[in-house]
Order: structure tokens, then C-alpha cells, then sequence
């Protein structure tokens, strides 16, 4: 690859090489931009067997994550020297506006320190590391500890335990930018409801610019995903937790990764169950018609908290590929308002976009501090 460093400004035509991280569940995607354009992308696939051989801490997960991302850039032939910055997913950080921040060391320590696991918090950690390689700045953009919710929100109904706000701001924002774009708004100026269905699934209210409210989807709260089993009977909670002299840690990651569709079929793989559908098997139709519909219960809910205020549905996220998913939303959730339907991810071009911001200089990223 060739280095374009010593090229004119970007409002001279200078084009700036980000390297962007987005750490999943079972997958780490990887891509490179040229200025707003995604010159290359790749995923590296992790088993679930690899997954399963850590603990329930992310962070350990650290080490192998690094290793994998290195051999596939070496296996492309991808210099890190290339590059002027790079971008990676931000996890629960200690901020809560959003925005795209620096990653610097205070950063770094706080993600491996999180208040809550989720895969997010490497990437981060890995955007510091191999930046760090090259000299170069490193930037997380909308990370996952976002929290724009009303008050009303965060009320439970069993004081001291309040609702919080754990979902995927990097997507929804990105796709009700989009959206918004689409239907003639802005974001800042319209309502809409976002649904980002991916290896956890959240769906938020989107009121002038901000989520004011949206389901928990870390920590079970809302419609089940692949790998999570979502809103459960407490009562049936409580007695799992005790059954079998299962420790703390063993409770946590089998309700993170050992629920939804896994906990029915053995597998993450959506296509396969959607497949099993399709050729007449029962079990795996109930399964992902109860999934579709679920999503759709908790879309009404929020068009409800926008008081029935809805200018348009937005479908984001891997699962938005299954076209029996996304009619059983559809089937449910129109007469609310328009459903659009954007498959896969706009992640990776929201990162670019916040770290391509601060090198041009046109929306400069905020220093990180924390905010408690």
C-alpha cells in the first residue's frame, strides 16, 4: 500500500487512510478508508469454541483478538505505517455524551476496567494499541456507554434497581442519520424508531437528536437475540441462578452467550434456523416468528413513549438480512409508520466518518474525560 503522508489538507485534496475495528461477538470486521470511501473490508471469524475458552471479562479476550487482527494484515499485506488514523468500536468508557473521542491512556484503562462486559470495550483498546505502533491517533466514535435517557426511562419498579442504558449507539445513530437523510428530515429535527437486530438486539426512541429511551439489550432487557434470551419471568431467573450449584460467573455467560436462538438450535447462525424454517420445521417457525414479533411488541413500545410521533421504522443490523425477520416486523410494526430497511451495518462508515472529522479538521473529536 502506499503512504500518503506529506499530501495537501484534505480541502486540498488530501486523502487520509483509516484503518477501522469493530469487534463482535463471534467476529472481528475490519476495514480500510480512503477519505469517506471503504477501499477494503474483512471480517475474521472467531469460533465459538475460541469464545467459550475465556472468561466472562472481555478483556481477556484481548491478546487473541490482537494477534488475529495483526495475521490479517499481514496476511494482506496491510502496513500499519499506511495509515492516519485508526478507528475502533467504543465500549462502556466513563462519558455519556455522544460524539467521537481521542483514545488515550486514561481511556484504555477504564475499558479494561469496565462498569459492564461487552465485546465493544476492545475495540478501543485495540484502535490505542496499533495506532500506538504507527504514531498515529487513535479515535472511538458514539460508544456503547452513550446515556441520553429521560428519567421517566430509567424507572423500574423496584427502587434501587433502576433501568440503564446499554445498546449500540454507533448503529442507531448511523442509521437514523441515514434514515432521517432518506425521508427528507433530519435527525435532529424528526422521531423515529430504530432497531439495530445484531448479536444483541435494542430498539430506541429517537427524539430530535436524542434516545430517550431504549431497552436494555446486554443485560436482558427487551426482545431475545441470537445469543441472548432478553425479558425472562423473574421468578424462573431466580431459580436457574441457584439450580445446579452454578457460580456467579457461570450464571452471567450463559444468559450473555448461551441464549435466543443458541439456546433452541446450538447456533448464532441465523440462516441456518431461517432455513430449518423454510424446509418445514416447525420449532424453528415458532422460534422465528416469536422473534420478529417480540421486536415489533417493543417498537410499538416505543412509539408509544414518542406519544405516536413517529415519522419512520429503521431496520439495521446482521439479523435485517433474514427476510422472514424483517416482514414479521414489517407485518406488525407499519401502520406505526414506514419501515425502511438497512441490512447489515453502517458502523464501519460512522467510525471513518468521526476520525475522517478530526483529521479535516471539520468536526474536531473531544478529549476524553471522565465524566464520573
Amino acid at each position: 500500500m502506499t503512504s500518503f503522508a506529506g499530501n495537501p489538507s484534505a480541502s486540498e485534496g488530501r486523502l487520509f487512510r483509516i484503518l477501522v475495528i469493530n469487534p463482535g461477538s463471534n467476529s472481528t470486521k475490519l476495514a480500510v478508508f480512503e477519505n469517506d470511501l471503504m477501499a477494503d473490508q474483512f471480517d475474521i471469524a472467531h469460533s465459538a469454541d475460541a469464545i467459550a475458552s475465556f472468561s466472562s471479562a472481555v478483556f481477556d479476550q484481548f491478546p487473541y483478538r490482537l494477534d488475529c487482527v495483526k495475521e490479517a494484515l499481514r496476511e494482506r499485506g496491510i502496513d500499519l505505517g499506511d495509515f492516519d488514523a485508526v478507528a475502533g468500536r467504543g465500549g462502556f468508557a466513563r462519558i455519556r455524551d455522544a460524539g467521537t473521542y481521542r483514545v488515550n491512556d486514561e481511556m484504555v484503562f477504564d475499558l479494561s476496567h469496565p462498569s459492564a462486559e461487552h465485546v465493544a470495550n476492545l475495540g478501543g483498546i485495540l484502535a490505542k494499541t496499533l495506532a500506538d505502533e504507527a504514531g498515529i491517533p487513535a479515535y472511538i466514535v458514539d460508544p456503547t456507554c452513550v446515556d441520553e435517557m429521560d428519567d421517566i426511562a430509567r424507572v423500574s419498579g423496584f427502587r434501587g434497581m433502576e433501568r440503564a442504558c446499554k445498546w449500540q449507539p454507533l448503529s442507531h445513530k448511523a442509521t437514523a442519520r441515514r434514515l432521517a437523510a432518506d425521508v427528507g428530515s433530519s435527525y435532529e429535527e424528526g422521531n423515529f424508531v430504530i432497531a439495530h437486530l445484531g448479536g444483541g438486539i435494542t430498539v430506541g426512541a429517537h427524539k430530535r437528536g436524542r434516545v430517550v429511551d431504549v431497552n436494555n439489550g446486554l443485560d436482558g432487557d427487551g426482545p431475545f437475540s441470537v445469543d441472548r434470551p432478553g425479558t425472562l419471568p423473574i421468578k424462573d431467573v431466580v431459580a436457574y441462578c441457584f439450580e445446579d450449584g452454578r457460580t456467579h460467573e457461570q450464571v452471567v455467560k450463559d444468559f450473555i452467550s448461551k441464549g435466543g436462538i443458541f439456546s433452541y438450535f446450538g447456533t448464532v447462525d441465523v440462516r441456518e434456523v431461517e432455513g430449518l424454517a423454510a424446509s418445514g420445521d416447525a420449532q424453528a417457525a415458532l422460534v422465528m416468528d416469536a422473534w420478529s414479533y417480540q421486536v415489533a411488541k417493543e417498537i410499538a413500545a416505543m412509539a408509544a413513549v414518542l406519544e405516536g410521533n413517529v415519522d419512520a421504522i429503521g431496520l439495521t443490523g446482521g439479523v435485517a438480512h433474514s427476510q422472514r425477520m424483517v416482514e414479521g416486523i414489517r407485518r406488525r410494526a407499519e401502520w406505526i409508520a414506514p419501515v425502511h430497511v438497512y441490512p447489515g451495518s453502517l458502523e464501519m462508515e460512522a467510525l471513518a466518518a468521526g476520525a475522517l472529522g478530526d483529521l479535516t479538521g471539520e468536526q474536531p473529536a473531544r478529549d476524553y474525560v471522565r465524566a464520573w
